[in-house]
């Protein structure tokens, strides 16, 4: 059952490590088949470098496993509350990775400091409050705090990005880190400029636009 899509999100989830952006077997990617509605998710608590397309869990929006021997993420409910709510998200990735979550470790979001946020995610990158690991409680705040950003830090927690495929949200998270690592350095020399809104505005329109072969 949906042996493409378990492709997809295990050779994404192989990703999180080579980019730097989960240790051990922490973080996950996650994937939402739109014509069967299921979610396909990486497994809780196995090593990496042992994910197979096999391992990956099949999923209703309810939680219930449609297919796989293993226990799915504990931060599955959190996945599905969005998918529920977001009906144009079909991916989503979580991490921790170092630099994003220490802007995350004290509540602060990352203005758009750089042409970048502007481009990726036309905005700044919103923080939201503390919930409780593996329930819906961070699903239900990320629908309420990300607005019409791809990402968001948790507070206390970590870095989660979504996207209209997991690809997208994979991409994210990448961006994420990397922009948080420039804004990091860049505050311990002073406070950078913020891009005025509507230029930010100005800037993610082309962006989303003109950007690639499409």
């Amino acid at each position: 059952m949906l042996e493409e899509l378990r492709k997809r999100v295990c050779d994404l989830n192989l990703k999180l490590p080579k980019n730097k952006l989960v240790i051990c077997t922490s973080g996950n990617v996650s994937g939402r088949d739109r014509e069967s509605g299921y979610v396909v998710i990486k497994p809780s608590g196995v090593k990496y470098e042992n994910l197979t397309p096999d391992n990956m869990v099949v999923v209703d929006l309810d939680g219930k496993v449609i297919e796989g021997s293993l226990r799915p993420s504990v931060d599955t409910q959190t996945h599905l509350y969005v998918y529920r709510y977001r009906q144009d998200i079909n991916g989503m990735v979580h991490t921790h990775s170092n630099y994003a979550t220490s802007f995350a470790a004290l509540g602060q979001p990352i203005p758009v400091y750089l042409t970048a946020i502007a481009d990726e995610f036309g905005g700044p990158i919103p923080v939201g409050v503390y919930a409780k690991i593996g329930s819906e409680e961070i699903g239900e705040e990320i629908v309420n705090s990300i607005g019409k950003s791809t990402a968001i830090l948790m507070k206390n927690h970590g870095v989660f990005t979504i996207g209209p495929s997991p690809e997208a949200a994979l991409k994210a998270a990448i961006m994420l880190e990397d922009i948080a690592k420039t804004v990091y350095l860049a505050l311990l020399r002073g406070v950078p400029d913020e891009i005025p809104g509507e230029e930010v505005k100005r800037a993610h329109r082309a962006y989303m636009k003109k950007y690639g072969q499409g």
